[in-house]
């Protein structure tokens, strides 16, 4: 038997299953059981969020073959909710607006729409990356958005809404779909990889959360590299090495050596990672989220959800986040970018990143802002707070 993709394998089948969007699922049912389904949608939303696989539940939602009307809750096991499940049910037409932009692309989706579906209750059209449609397209589309057949339901996707003409958007009941948290994904994977008999480290799965970055489709698309290695066990090393990320631990010491001051020892371990093959940009991104997440837990608290690292490292990020000034980690993140932007225009990388690295080590040493802004030295910038006091 051929073997199937994790995304396709664990795609949603139900409202209930679909990870991450409730405030959609909830409501799309809601307008079923009332018996108020609009004639068009459109979701919109990063790649790899359940776009594709709410459009399905919800042709499986109006054409159940075990309801006598529009269910909330479609079986699933029916031929119908099958044939759509494999996206080969003749009543519900997928179209890829990426390769079927013209005009004549759609006049033909008109011209189908007339025609009243083979078995099913509703013919549905679900156009993928619909703000890829020309504009003669979407024209000849839109008298026919507005005012459809009876028996013809619209799903439009799109991951650039802004790109969709107003005149198309005002004619469909827009539903956005959020970026899926970094929890939600691990807690997926964490069932996933159990089903699949895979044994798997949980800082090793919030590493493969955190590269989807929000997409559960990207997620899963890293999990399935991974498990074709062959590996029984899913482990922190091998993500990083499979991914060319610099491992936690030695980022976590960069941090250090930079928070101690010393030079030395900041130049040597960014000099290790770069020998070990890690470009400057990837150090350069992969130091600016470890700051960040030393400044949100100096401000909001290890208890914050702003707050995303392994529950194993976190105490001892918090007890590094205490050795570091909170504006001088705001300074820090924002030089980090300039940086980052810099080393794709320049070919001094190196130098530029050992400069970097010894001007966040001696921050502390340059002098104060307030300072600067008072044109003045420490001493008198002490006095004139006395003076206000």
């Amino acid at each position: 038997m051929a073997y199937t993709v994790l995304a396709r394998k664990y795609r949603s089948a139900t409202f209930d299953k679909v990870i991450g969007q409730d405030h959609v699922a909830r409501t799309l049912q809601r307008a079923i059981e009332s018996g108020r389904v609009a004639h068009a949608f459109l979701f919109t939303g990063t790649r790899g969020v359940g776009k594709t696989s709410m459009a399905r539940i919800m042709a499986k939602a109006l054409n159940c073959e075990q309801a006598s009307q529009p269910t909330a809750t479609p079986c699933g096991e029916c031929k119908t909710c099958l044939a759509i499940a494999r996206g080969d049910d003749m009543d519900v037409i997928e179209i890829d607006a990426a390769s079927n932009t013209g005009v004549d692309d759609v006049r033909e989706i008109i011209e189908n729409s007339r025609f009243r579906p083979a078995k099913s209750r509703f013919k549905v059209y679900i156009i993928d990356e619909v703000h890829m449609l020309s504009r003669g397209a979407f024209n000849a589309l839109l008298k026919t958005l507005e005012e459809p057949p009876e028996h013809v339901k619209f799903i439009l996707a799109t991951t650039e809404t802004e790109k969709v003409p107003a005149t198309i958007l005002s004619r469909c009941q827009r539903y956005d779909f959020r970026n899926i948290a970094t929890d939600e994904i691990v807690q997926h994977l964490q069932a996933l990889t159990k089903d699949e008999n895979v044994k798997a480290e949980d800082a090793a799965l919030f590493l493969v959360a955190r590269a989807g970055a929000g997409s559960m489709r990207d997620a899963l698309s890293l999990l399935d590299r991974l498990l074709s290695l062959g590996e029984t066990t899913l482990t922190v090393e091998m993500i990083e090495q499979l991914l060319g990320m610099p491992r936690s631990q030695a980022i976590f010491d960069l941090a250090q050596h930079i928070g101690a001051a010393d030079v030395k020892k900041t130049l040597e371990a960014a000099d290790k990672l770069m020998r070990e093959g890690l470009s400057a940009e990837t150090l350069v991104i992969s130091l600016a989220d470890h700051f960040r997440n030393l400044l949100l837990l100096a401000v909001c608290g290890a208890e914050s959800n702003l707050v995303e690292v392994p529950q194993e490292s976190l105490s001892e990020l918090v007890a590094q986040a205490g050795a570091f000034d909170t504006l001088a980690l705001t300074q820090s993140i924002a030089i980090l970018e300039e940086l980052r932007r810099s080393l794709r225009q320049t070919s001094a990388g190196r130098a530029l990143l050992d400069a970097t690295l010894v001007r966040l080590a001696l921050a502390e040493q340059f002098t104060k802002l307030e300072v600067l802004l008072a044109g003045g030295d420490a001493g008198s910038v002490e006095a004139k707070k006395k003076t206000l006091k």
